[in-house]
């Protein structure tokens, strides 16, 4: 019997595919691979995730107890800033700490003294589509850029974490951009023992050139004799998960749109927060809907796409690519049911791995 949508459906064959291209880079590059949970948390793939990987990043508490607590290998902690009532369990939870500041750093270390203590630097050039995720942007608060606050925190530091990338599937553009870190922090970069490159970098669409991208890593790790780690995320699940809907009506306002059992808003909500499209396939025939979300925001829309036949209610559509800062951003926005976790196992069976109701509606309020 179909599962009742809406639902999030992640496809294991597919996951494995990724997988297969990160085990590939890892070995190729020297490279070890953290899932960044900000991105992607669900944990009922660690199982199949985790041996692919070398562990966990983390922007929070939250996130850091969930990477040691359900995820193997290391626990890599990172927030923007800590705060005195959740640094002590942070670091309790980490193999390694890395401070957003110089500020941070001084204030913390002492009871950090027994981890690997990292600093985020921030090169003052990135590659990103967005403003809003461009961690260069005009008085970026991501990371320290001046060599002086650098330099006073140098003797407590091991390692730096550089995050820059964004959507970034040019291996060209990635070169480039780390010769410009090269030349502005080489000499800060040859006085510790590892560097994480941030993720960003979509080396699992099909078709990137990966060796290109190890050898690159390679040069980098040589050249400074350090460890490099890189953070993927989307990359991870990029084209593995879709949000099943049914069409509840279909109405003529100048177009024909279909509305469905979910909200852009609650269950994809970067589409809203980028001015982006859901996409769906094939896409191709000569009927064409707005696919419209059923919350009360007048722009609640998925997108435009065609369809071979025309939409009943009562018919099914797979929004794609619905992995990546979909899951840990979903909501409760207008109270609309939030979608269910499925996945769908190598062997074609579909197993239900979470469903969410009204008492989760009203756990999550007071």
């Amino acid at each position: 019997m179909p599962l009742t949508t809406p639902y999030y459906l992640i496809d294991e064959t597919l996951l494995e595919r990724n997988l297969a291209r990160i085990d590939q880079l890892r070995a190729a590059s020297g490279a070890k691979c953290l899932l960044a949970l900000k991105c992607f948390a669900t944990w009922s793939t660690f199982e199949q995730i985790a041996p692919h990987m070398d562990g966990t990043t983390s922007s929070s508490l939250n996130e850091v107890r969930l990477g040691r607590e359900k995820f193997a290998g290391e626990t890599h902690a990172y927030s923007v800033a800590w705060s005195d009532g959740e640094i002590d369990e942070a670091i309790a939870n980490a193999d390694k700490i890395i401070f957003n500041s110089a500020s941070q750093l001084e204030r913390f270390a002492d009871k950090a003294r027994h981890l690997a203590i990292g600093l985020r630097v921030n090169p003052g050039v990135s590659h990103s589509h967005f403003d809003l995720a461009d961690p260069a942007r005009p008085f970026s608060r991501l990371g320290e850029w001046d060599a002086a606050r650098i330099e006073a925190v140098m003797d407590q530091v091991s390692g730096f974490m550089i995050h820059c990338n964004c959507e970034n599937d040019s291996v060209e553009a990635f070169s480039d951009l780390l010769d410009r870190i090269e030349a502005k922090f080489g000499d800060f970069l040859s006085r510790v023992e590892w560097v994480s490159l941030g993720g960003g970098i979509h080396f699992t669409k099909e078709g990137y050139p990966i060796e290109r991208l190890a050898e690159r890593l390679r040069r980098f790790a040589e050249r400074f004799e350090v460890q490099v780690y890189l953070e993927p995320g989307d990359t991870v699940v990029t084209d593995t998960t879709t949000l099943e809907v049914s069409v509840l009506d279909v109405i003529e306002n100048g177009k024909a749109v279909a509305i469905v059992d979910s909200a852009v808003e609650a269950h994809m909500l970067d589409l809203l927060v980028y001015r982006e499209s859901a996409t769906v396939a094939p896409n191709t025939g000569p009927h064409r809907y707005m696919i419209a979300g059923k919350s009360c925001l007048a722009g609640d829309v998925f997108g435009e796409f065609d369809f071979e036949k025309p939409l009943q209610v009562g018919d099914r559509i797979a929004l794609l690519n619905a992995g990546g800062y979909t899951m840990v951003k979903k909501n409760w926005f207008n109270g609309v049911a939030m979608p269910s976790i499925a996945i769908r196992r190598k062997n074609g069976a579909v197993d239900l791995i979470r469903e969410f109701g009204y008492t989760d509606y009203v756990a999550s309020l007071s």
